[in-house]
């Protein structure tokens, strides 16, 4: 058995014997669960009982390694640095106190302590791949497993019970399986459940009779990556790959599959069809138009160089890309007519969050939660003494974070939009967490 493992065990075994009680209960351990736990114990709130099924870092670390970022190296280095837990644990230098910021007098520091060396040694105004800050996820998650004060349990929350008529803070009670047995269950209770449960590729259903698709789904996390749409496309033969939307992740995949064709399959063929012009985030005086939305960082320079009208026909690209436009409202005939021949497609249409776990009340009542993208809140429709349904009321003990419960933001145009990013996770979560009192 391996130190970090052990300790981890021993840690488990003595909050076990002290109580299942938490003062928070964190689900996820993405960017988004990396972010809360951090923040929590930068309040010195503890115990903390911290659940994901890995604990590898997130759909970032699994899927988006290969995939280069829309933002700026010195983002994740902000985000890195944001916390003193963090600090501690990148640049491997111990304090006196667990709460303390780490010092030099307490250890030798150097560049080979610094864990964000890699990181600090890339073009700090330039995106990057995703494998850097996924680094960064496994060291810190790596470290916050072994914080005192945090228990990492490996699992999945199944059910989360309110119980509303409790005198004290609000209590949930929480149940969490264990994947290695399906009789092994921890039960705990908690005075705040965080959620920061993620999100994956939106999948729609095409506007069209079954028997008109031809084509088959290609997963936009396999198109994604280079790697696996390699693999995904050999050892076929003649290929034709329609590419549904205009996002971010569309122009990703369209490099990658034009990259494909243009060295390695030179069968490949790809359909474009989207709805509107493409959208790039603008630097603006102090603020970021489309910051969230607007196509960014290599995505953003590839389609000014070969998708705009007037770059399209004498780029190389446009020997493989034929672009379809539609208009909203016109999907079924613009899909019959453009997917037939097609081999594969592909939905770069956004995301979703993904299913939460059941929640309930003490009394059996299900709950259904609806965030507030302001204050990281929910708020449920609460039953009234007289046993009807009454208003929205505040889901007490109930926060959430990350890429499934965004902070809604407003730009100075008045345009509204949901802020995704580490940066971003981190500057809600360091906003509102002091109010999860």
């Amino acid at each position: 058995m391996s130190t970090s493992r052990g300790a981890i065990n021993v840690q488990r075994r003595m909050m076990s014997d002290q109580a299942t009680q938490y003062e928070a209960v964190i689900v996820g351990g993405g960017p988004a669960g990396i972010t809360v736990v951090g923040n929590l114990l930068e309040r010195k709130l503890s115990p903390i009982l911290w659940v994901d099924d890995c604990f590898d870092g997130g759909r970032v670390n699994r899927l988006y390694r290969e995939v280069p970022s829309n933002t700026k190296v010195k983002t994740f280095v902000d985000f890195a640095e944001a916390l003193t837990p963090f600090r501690r644990i990148l640049g491997n230098m111990p304090s006196r106190s667990r709460w303390d910021e780490p010092s030099e007098s307490d250890s030798v520091a150097t560049s080979k302590n610094d864990k964000l060396s890699e990181l600090r040694g890339l073009d700090q105004e330039k995106g990057c791949k995703l494998s850097f800050a996924a680094d960064m996820c496994l060291a810190l998650t790596e470290g916050l497993k072994t914080t005192p004060g945090v228990v990492a349990q490996q699992g999945r929350l199944e059910e989360a019970t309110l119980d509303e008529n409790s005198s004290s803070p609000a209590q949930w009670a929480v149940r969490v399986s264990n994947p290695e047995s399906f009789e092994a269950v921890t039960s705990a209770g908690t005075k705040r459940l965080v959620l920061c449960t993620g999100a994956s590729p939106t999948l729609e259903p095409l506007p069209l009779e079954p028997h008109l698709i031809s084509a088959q789904p290609l997963e936009l996390d396999t198109a994604l990556s280079p790697t696996r749409l390699s693999q995904a496309l050999f050892p076929e033969g003649p290929t034709t790959v329609a590419v549904i939307g205009a996002s971010h992740s569309a122009i990703l995949v369209l490099m990658n599959l034009y990259h494909l064709a243009s060295t390695s399959k030179p069968d490949l063929r790809i359909r474009w069809l989207t709805r509107h012009s493409l959208r790039y985030a603008e630097y603006m005086d102090g603020w970021i138009l489309r910051d969230n939305t607007g196509l960014k960082g290599e995505a953003a320079e590839w389609a000014r160089q070969h998708l705009e009208p007037e770059t399209f026909k004498q780029s190389d690209v446009s020997n493989y890309v034929s672009r379809i436009d539609y208009q909203s409202g016109d999907e079924e005939g613009t899909f019959e007519e453009n997917l037939q021949g097609c081999n594969f497609y592909v939905q770069a249409i956004g995301y979703r969050p993904d299913p939460l776990p059941k929640m309930k009340t003490s009394g059996g009542k299900e709950i259904t939660p609806y965030f507030d993208n302001e204050r990281g809140t929910f708020t449920y429709v609460k039953e009234s003494e007289g046993g009807s349904m009454g208003d929205l009321a505040r889901l007490p003990g109930l926060y959430g974070g990350g890429i499934a419960f965004p902070e809604r933001v407003v730009d100075p145009q008045g345009n509204v939009e949901h802020a995704v990013g580490f940066w971003k996770f981190m500057k809600f979560i360091k906003r509102v967490s002091p109010q999860w009192n």
